[in-house]
C-alpha cells in the first residue's frame, strides 16, 4: 500500500482522520486515550493508524510541527523545598515519562521569587517551548496571573495560585480526601481527633483542613484547639505534634495533611510514649509508595496519584497544541483511602 500523507512520505494525523472518517481533533483525542471519545471512534482511529503505519509518537511530532517539540514543567517553589518533597519528585518523574511517551522533551524550571519570575516569563515568551505544565500551589504567587498574558498554552497541576477563572486546572479532591480520613477515624470510635494541617497559604492545605473541620462538625465532635499548622516537612510535623500533645494530652487520633509530616508525627508520639494505633491513630495524605508503607507502623493514608494528574495535564496540553478549543475548566481527580496499621 502506498504511503499517504505529507512531503516526507509519512502519514499525517489528517490522513488518519480522513481514513477513519472522523475529525482531526477526534483522531488526536483517540490517539491520546481521551475518555470522551467513543469506543467505536477510538477503534476506527487505531485501525486507520495501523493501516497507514502511523505511530502515536508521530502523532505528537505532527502536533509539534513548526514548533520546538519541548514543554516546560514549571515548579513555583524554592528548590530546597522541591527536592526534599517526595510528592513533587513524583510529579517531576511523571512529567518526564508522560512527555517522553509522546515524543516531547521536558524542560524543568524552578521559579522562586521575583527575579526568577522575570527570568521564567522571558524564557517562556522566547519561543523555546510549545507549552507549560505549571505547579504553583501558593495563593499569593504572581506567576499564574503573569502566565495569563502569554499566548502559550498552559495547564496547571492543582490550583493556579489565586487565579480561579480562565485557566486549565487538573486537581485532586483534597477536601473529600480529608473527609475520608476523618470519617474512618470516627468509625473506629475515635473522639478527640486532632490535625496537623499544611501551610494555609496553599489551597490544597486549606481544603484538607476544611474537610477535617466539617467532618468533625457533622459527627458532633469538637475541633477547637485540636489543629496545628506546619510546613509539609518532617520536622514541622514533629514540632506541631509536640504542641498538640502538650495542649491536648487526651487526643486519640490525628489526621496529618501529608505523609512527610506524618513521619514527624510518629516520631513525636513515640518520644511521648504513645502507642500507634492503640493510644493514638494516625492517618496521612499522599500515599507516597516509598514512604507510607515503610513507616513504623505502616501508615493509613489518603491515596492520590501524581502520575494520573500529570497524564491528564499532558492530554489537555496535547489537545491545546493540536489547536482544539477547550473551554478552561477545573478537572478534579478522585482520591481514596489506603488502610494500613497506623489506623
Amino acid at each position: 500500500m502506498t504511503a499517504h500523507g505529507n512531503h516526507e512520505g509519512r502519514p499525517t494525523l489528517e490522513d488518519v482522520a480522513a481514513f477513519a472518517g472522523v475529525s482531526r481533533s477526534t483522531a488526536s483525542r483517540a490517539l491520546n486515550d481521551d475518555p470522551n471519545v467513543s469506543a467505536r471512534a477510538r477503534e476506527a482511529v487505531r485501525a486507520a493508524a495501523a493501516d497507514l503505519g502511523y505511530s502515536p509518537n508521530q502523532a505528537a511530532r505532527s502536533l509539534v510541527t513548526r514548533r520546538t517539540g519541548a514543554v516546560a514543567v514549571v515548579l513555583s517553589e524554592p528548590e530546597e523545598v522541591l527536592l526534599g518533597d517526595p510528592y513533587r519528585t513524583a510529579v517531576m518523574r511523571a512529567g518526564y515519562q508522560e512527555l517522553a511517551a509522546t515524543g516531547i522533551q521536558m524542560v524543568l524550571m524552578f521559579c522562586d521569587g521575583r527575579d526568577d519570575l522575570t527570568r521564567t516569563m522571558r524564557f517562556l515568551e522566547g519561543g523555546h517551548v510549545d507549552g507549560a505544565l505549571v505547579f504553583a500551589p501558593h495563593q499569593a504567587d504572581p506567576l499564574p496571573r503573569a502566565l495569563r498574558l502569554l499566548r502559550l498554552p498552559v495547564v496547571f497541576g492543582g490550583p493556579a495560585g489565586g487565579v480561579a477563572r480562565g485557566v486549565h486546572v487538573i486537581d485532586f479532591d483534597n477536601e473529600s480526601g480529608a473527609r475520608l480520613a476523618v470519617k474512618h477515624l470516627v468509625s473506629r470510635g475515635r473522639r478527640r481527633i486532632a490535625t496537623v494541617a499544611g501551610p494555609q497559604d496553599q489551597t490544597a492545605a486549606v481544603h484538607r483542613l476544611s474537610g477535617w473541620r466539617k467532618t468533625l462538625a457533622d459527627a458532633g465532635l469538637e475541633s477547637a484547639g485540636l489543629a496545628e499548622e506546619a510546613d509539609f516537612t518532617l520536622d514541622g510535623g514533629r514540632e506541631a505534634m509536640d504542641r498538640l500533645l502538650a495542649r491536648e494530652p487526651e487526643l486519640d487520633a490525628v489526621f496529618v495533611a501529608s505523609d512527610v509530616m506524618a513521619a514527624g508525627v510518629l516520631q513525636s508520639l513515640g518520644a511521648a510514649g504513645r502507642r500507634v494505633p492503640s493510644d493514638v491513630a494516625v492517618v496521612g495524605f499522599d500515599d507516597h509508595p516509598a514512604l507510607a508503607a515503610a513507616m513504623n507502623p505502616p501508615l493509613t493514608t489518603v491515596h492520590q496519584d501524581p502520575a494520573a494528574q500529570v497524564r491528564q495535564m499532558v492530554a489537555t496540553l496535547t489537545s491545546l497544541l493540536a489547536g482544539e478549543t477547550l473551554p478552561p475548566r477545573r478537572q478534579v481527580l478522585p482520591v481514596s483511602l489506603t488502610l494500613r496499621e497506623s489506623a
